[in-house]
């Protein structure tokens, strides 16, 4: 069955979700993250394959044992490698980040210097191929890079609450992958953009709650108890899909889908607006303070009001002050 293509630009092709409540969110979806790097991991395994097919053309088991050993343990450093550089990327895109509890790319790089030496390696030449070794391994870093070893915009955070937000947006993307691969198997392109746009909204949610992991208690209901109600009912519409295409279940479901996209929206606008209250707060505290204690704000700071604008007195005082 021919299935019509769909998408952002295309006729009746819808806008992306989240409106400016999702500008400027860079929380990726899982797997979405990836590196330029990556490729690199492929084409050196690549160059690796002389030691296992020549292996099979050593004289002596030694030998050949040696080259297979080589060969494995340079594409385990290549795999490793990968997955330190998709950690990297993930890392990168968010806001918000810890740095990756194991240095994979650093544990790629010793692997693939060894399997070097290993495979290079031959009696009275230990040597030589240790410094093979060690020169693969510098090589692999300076391809590579190193692992991020530091925390991101964590200064503040409380840890505690923090693996909690983390734990409980782990499950919430459990759910929306479970829509996701159920509305696959409609094969409706409409269907599959639609919950595509509410998974992107969901994710901006996802975002504003790794910020600020005190909203978690906001959030609870969405994370869970809303978005596996979700997916159930995406499963069952699905079924029933599948069956015999309902207009009308399917408008059910759609303006499901809308509600929930819009309740999604509504939190994540609150939880930016708290947080923003917040900040206004904890400034004109501030301000109080240095004021009772005899400080005073440069000339340009007292020009702007809260809402940043000046008031006509203050811009008049200014031109005052300039003459």
């Amino acid at each position: 069955m021919a299935i019509r293509f769909g998408g952002k630009y295309s006729p009746g092709g819808r806008p992306a979700a989240g409106g400016e409540a999702g500008a400027g969110m860079g929380r990726p979806a899982p797997g979405q993250a990836r590196h330029p790097l990556e490729s690199r991991t492929k084409w050196v395994t690549l160059m690796g394959a002389p030691l296992l097919l020549g292996a099979f053309f050593q004289g002596d088991p030694l030998g050949m044992a040696t080259s297979l050993l080589g060969f494995g343990i340079l594409a385990g450093g290549m795999w490793m490698t990968r997955e330190g550089l998709q950690a990297e990327a993930a890392y990168d895109a968010r806001r918000v980040a810890r740095r990756p509890a194991i240095p994979r790319k650093l544990f790629g790089g010793i692997l693939t210097g060894l399997g070097i030496a290993i495979g290079a390696s031959e009696p009275g030449a230990f040597a030589g191929a240790a410094v093979l070794g060690f020169t693969g391994a510098v090589l692999h870093w300076l391809a590579f890079g190193p692992d991020p070893m530091r925390d991101k915009g964590m200064e503040g955070v409380d840890s505690f609450q923090q693996d909690r937000a983390a734990r409980m947006i782990e499950e919430a993307e459990t759910h929306l992958r479970g829509m996701t691969d159920a509305i696959q198997r409609t094969r409706d392109r409409k269907l599959q953009a639609r919950v595509a746009s509410f998974a992107t909204t969901a994710r901006a949610l996802f975002e504003r709650v790794e910020q600020n992991p005190g909203a978690l208690a906001s959030a609870r209901r969405y994370l869970g108890v809303y978005l596996i109600g979700a997916r159930d009912a995406t499963v069952k519409f699905v079924d029933l899909y599948a069956q015999s295409p309902y207009p009308a279940a399917q408008r059910d479901y759609e303006a499901l889908l809308a509600d929930l996209e819009t309740s999604f929206q509504a939190l994540s606008q609150r939880l930016h607006d708290g947080v923003r209250t917040d900040m206004d707060i904890e400034i004109e505290v501030l301000r109080e303070r240095l004021a009772r204690e005899g400080v005073r704000p440069p000339a340009s700071a007292a020009l702007e009001d809260r809402s940043g604008e000046p008031t006509a007195a203050e811009l008049l005082q200014a031109k005052e002050r300039t003459r």
